[in-house]
């Protein structure tokens, strides 16, 4: 499969570009700044360009068969809601439609999952702009008419890839760490695009 990777030198973006040439896939990363993706592959194409430039998404993006989108806040908070608008567009444009994008645990309903120091300090204080950005940008997906699937992953750890984690449980769902690696992360997203059952929705993430 043809796969355009978002967000490629963020510490999820490295993960799924390593993990997708290990299962074979074609890749490109598509960055801002190509020096800070020191990987070379022969299945590896290192795109530069910028998601809030709508033009260079759609230069880069023909050919592809899925997108996976994980992006960062940025320096100003809302580069996750305004690149993924950018990328939803040119995606519908050009005809490709599969879309999976890193989202975050305690968004929509799974807010139910988050203990009260996650709930109220972190989200609802110190990463509130960061929360509602997240907000935004599955909205914008929910609504592209794409065959979307939206991953809420815990707060993220640096631990191995085990391939073991819950994933898709209830708001109600007890007994979650709250976290998982960044490996596993890139893990289940890469798994989506084998799989159709979490099209068209939020499966959230925990150990």
């Amino acid at each position: 499969m043809n796969v355009f990777i978002i967000g490629a030198t963020g510490t999820i973006g490295r993960q799924l570009v390593n993990q997708a040439l290990n299962k074979g896939h074609s890749v490109t990363a598509f960055v801002r700044n190509p020096s800070k993706l020191d990987m070379e592959h022969v299945r590896l194409r290192i795109v530069a360009g910028d998601v809030m430039d709508p033009a260079s998404l759609e230069r880069a993006l023909p050919g592809h068969d899925a997108v996976l989108v994980a992006l960062g806040a940025g320096a100003k908070g809302q580069v996750r809601a305004t690149g993924t608008s950018h990328v939803v567009a040119a995606m519908k444009r050009l005809g490709i439609g599969r879309l999976v994008c890193l989202s975050s645990l305690g968004v929509g309903d799974s807010r139910a999952n988050l203990n009260f120091f996650w709930k109220y300090l972190m989200f609802g204080l110190l990463l509130r702009k960061a929360y509602a950005d997240h907000v935004a940008q599955e909205r914008l997906i929910v609504e592209s008419g794409l065959e979307w699937t939206i991953v809420r992953p815990g707060a993220f750890t640096d631990g191995d890839l085990t391939g073991h984690y819950r994933h898709g449980f209830s708001p109600s769902a007890q007994n979650l760490a709250l976290k998982v690696s960044r490996a596993d992360v890139a893990h289940f997203m890469l798994h989506q695009l084998d799989s159709n059952k979490y099209v068209g929705m939020t499966p959230a993430m925990s150990y």
